[in-house]
């Protein structure tokens, strides 16, 4: 019984060394076996994604500086077609005047001055609504007219964007774009393009004419004519040289033409000498002094305006317009303590003045409880 049950032992070792073996020669393939297995019984990976670029807020930055190292008018239109052609193939300035628009200059047409003296429709579909309502407009090539797709072409899209260039609530000139054979065409970059030349081209308008009575220049030219005078837009054509002939000459207007101030000193270059000057008692040196400072508080305050049209509306809303302007009032009060601090005209707290009179409209509440004088 004993010598059974010792064989029977011997017999289950060799069978387990036996089994070892067997399963140590077949565990790399039995492995192998079971990872595909279970790679087999997994859901199949979703296919990988690409992020969306990101838009190259370096560029446009870069696009609006080129603008506004622009000095004169020129220089400024043409940074705007330089930079627009970044983000369109075609693109054209027509300049607004006298009821008609004019090809000026473009950029991807073949040369600069591909669409000179060329008559833009203004009852074309997307330039009559970017006319009539100043807001960008998108298009078919096909509404642009006949005329215009002769003389230029389609793009490969057929898509095309009309913007306004507007000075003074008025539009002084229409910004063509389209893709081009590429499709390229970026509206939203464009838009902001064009925003940012109207307004820096109405800042420099400012700059001028406050330097302009800062050397006893008239602010205003006023042609003398029995016939009613029309107020045109302060915008001094920078297409003085180009007067193509579909638009009416100045000898077939029927009224004079006046340029007109900014609302900032209208009232000032109109209305007749106050019977008392309250700079009377002074010498004529410090007497200039106290008007460059309080022309200087109205450019400074006409830029905050400017270029914060939108937080001037709320602020006046809400009664908080020092809490949402705080950073660009307070930088533009610097900048006129810095210049006129220290000078006679500083008696005149101009720039505080100005921000009630310009800013809050006579109303101090509307400044808010954390203004300071």
């Amino acid at each position: 019984m004993a010598e059974q049950s010792e064989k029977q032992s011997e017999v289950r070792l060799a069978v387990e060394q036996a089994v070892a073996q067997a399963i140590q020669a077949q565990l790399p393939k039995l492995q192998s076996k079971i990872s595909q297995q279970v790679l087999d019984a997994l859901p199949a990976p979703a296919p990988e994604t690409v992020a969306p670029a990101a838009s190259d807020s370096g560029a446009l930055v870069q696009a609006v500086s080129s603008i506004h190292a622009g000095s004169t008018q020129k220089e400024i239109l043409r940074a705007l077609l330089d930079a627009g052609s970044g983000y369109c193939a075609r693109i054209a300035l027509f300049v607004v005047k006298s009821g008609a628009a004019s090809g000026w200059q473009s950029r991807g047409f073949g040369d600069e001055e591909a669409v000179k003296d060329f008559a833009l429709d203004l009852n074309a579909g997307p330039v009559a609504h970017t006319y009539q309502n100043r807001t960008a407009t998108p298009g078919n090539i096909a509404e642009m007219g006949g005329r215009f797709v002769e003389q230029f072409g389609r793009p490969a899209n057929e898509q095309v964007l009309v913007l306004p260039l507007a000075l003074k609530d008025k539009v002084a000139a229409l910004v063509y774009a389209d893709g081009g054979d590429a499709g390229k065409l970026d509206p939203d970059a464009l838009e902001l393009l064009v925003i940012a030349t109207s307004a820096w081209l109405e800042v420099t308008s400012l700059r001028k004419q406050v330097a302009a009575r800062e050397d006893g220049a008239p602010m205003a030219r006023v042609e003398p004519s029995a016939a009613p005078v029309q107020t045109v837009s302060s915008f001094s054509d920078p297409f003085a040289a180009h007067a193509p002939k579909h638009v009416p000459t100045a000898e077939s207007e029927p009224a004079a033409e006046v340029v007109e101030a900014p609302a900032a000193y209208a009232s000032t270059a109109a209305a007749p000498a106050a019977a008392t000057d309250p700079l009377a008692g002074l010498s004529a040196e410090d007497a200039d002094m106290h008007r460059k400072a309080q022309r200087f508080a109205r450019l400074l305050v006409d830029e905050i305006k400017l270029y914060n049209q939108a937080k001037v509306a709320e602020g006046r809303r809400h009664k908080d317009l020092y809490d949402r302007l705080k950073e660009d009032i307070d930088k533009s009060r610097g900048t006129f303590q810095k210049r006129y601090g220290n000078t006679a005209a500083a008696s005149g707290d101009y720039f505080h003045h100005e921000l009630l009179r310009s800013l809050a409209e006579d109303d101090i509440s509307i400044m808010g409880s954390n203004f300071r004088h």
